[in-house]
């Protein structure tokens, strides 16, 4: 993979807090196809094009979580036109590829597929941020009526609602789980007051006339105090307020996301990749927000800095010691190091952006959000290195 020399790419002004509404959504690369596959058709046929597509677009790479006419996962956000896209505030058309210096070396515009013809509208989340594309694709140059055009605008904008939606009912869901649980375990702990109530209740009952007016008096009291009992517990479950915890997923679960995810990343340049588990607690269920974001940027970023043949090993490990749940993720390469003062700067959030060994270029801002998102989640993170050497991020972080 080869990059001109010299060529800038573009990074919309607001990139940071741009990334953040992206991984807000917190999005499975891996499994929006069969939500998007009637909006990406529906873009094609509007537009007479052979290819649609719906791209997320995030730090490194850009994701196809919907396709149509052409089957592609994912592709180093340096050879996407989607990322001129979204530095739009409207849409971004090229008649001729070939012909263009942004693309014409672009892999896709060569044999075989050829393509020609681009137009893409920005996904804007209703915070303005521009989170991917939606784009169309042809082998031939055509122009757009401005009515086909707002029809496509439509429909980026039916992505983001969609999206929003499945954020929605993801949270819903989680909450309805929680909510399932709290249940159980509320009728389990107002089970102890009430059968003490009853309890008396059944007392008093049997006794009938031989009870006496002190004892009478003694019982209301008993009553009155594990009747109050209830009604307060039953008020804290009622004003609990639940934060979103995000899907329930395991480390068998993450492993197979991070394969499905990165491999073509790393085949891309002959790196070999490799994610293992622990061997205990494999199957044990725990949120997994921000989790695909913090080791998808180590990840990523382990990759652009590893030279060919190089490895990048991930080890995730679910560590429970008194009922406390924690992960450990191990994110390690072989590649360039780093030094004690970039560790320093990495730490502190000001390490300015490189290139990767192959030309990729980086956007300086990976790292950063992956010390905020670790530090979000009361997690910690260490850094052991050497230059020429490799390095290791190493992280914990307590999880539910």
């Amino acid at each position: 993979m080869t990059f001109p020399i010299n060529h800038i790419r573009p990074i919309p002004a607001n990139e940071a807090e741009r990334l953040l509404a992206l991984s807000e959504f917190d999005p499975d690369f891996t499994d929006l196809q069969s939500d998007f596959e009637n909006i990406t058709a529906l873009a094609a046929k509007l537009s007479g094009t052979n290819i649609s597509l719906v791209n997320l677009i995030d730090s490194f790479t850009q994701w196809s979580v919907s396709n149509y006419g052409l089957e592609l996962d994912q592709m180093p956000r340096e050879e996407s036109i989607c990322q001129y896209t979204i530095t739009e505030n409207d849409h971004f058309e090229i008649s001729d590829l070939s012909l263009d210096d942004r693309s014409k070396h672009f892999f896709y515009v060569g044999n075989p597929l050829n393509l020609r013809y681009y137009f893409g509208v920005p996904l804007t989340t209703p915070n303005g941020y521009n989170i991917g594309a939606l784009c169309v694709l042809d082998q031939t140059s055509k122009t757009l009526s401005k009515d086909k055009i707002e029809l496509l605008k439509l429909l980026a904008k039916e992505v983001v609602d969609k999206l929003i939606n499945l954020k929605i009912l993801q949270k819903t869901n989680t909450d309805l789980d929680d909510a399932k649980k709290k249940l159980r375990k509320a009728a389990h702990d107002i089970r102890g007051p009430l059968s003490g109530i009853t309890g008396i209740i059944d007392i008093i009952r049997k006794k009938g006339d031989k009870n006496q007016f002190e004892e009478l008096i003694e019982y209301v009291f008993m009553i009155d105090k594990s009747t109050k009992s209830v009604l307060d517990f039953t008020e804290e479950i009622l004003s609990e307020q639940k934060g979103f915890k995000g899907e329930i997923f395991n480390t068998t679960i993450f492993k197979e996301k991070l394969e499905q995810l990165y491999m073509p990343q790393a085949k891309a340049k002959n790196i070999f990749f490799k994610v293992k588990t622990g061997s205990v607690n494999q199957e044990v269920n725990f949120s997994k927000e921000k989790l695909m974001q913090i080791t998808g940027n180590l990840i990523s970023n382990a990759i652009k800095f590893s030279s060919d043949y190089g490895t990048v090993t991930v080890k995730l490990d679910l560590e429970i010691l008194d009922k406390a749940k924690t992960l450990k993720i191990n994110v390690s390469d072989n590649g360039n190091g780093l030094s004690i003062a970039a560790i320093d700067k990495i730490m502190t959030g000001v390490l300015a952006s490189s290139d990767g060994t192959f030309g990729e270029r980086g956007y300086g801002l990976g790292l950063p959000m992956v010390i905020g998102d670790i530090k979000s989640l009361n997690g910690k993170m260490e850094i052991t290195s050497e230059e020429g050497w490799g390095t290791n991020f190493e992280i914990s972080i307590p999880v539910s």
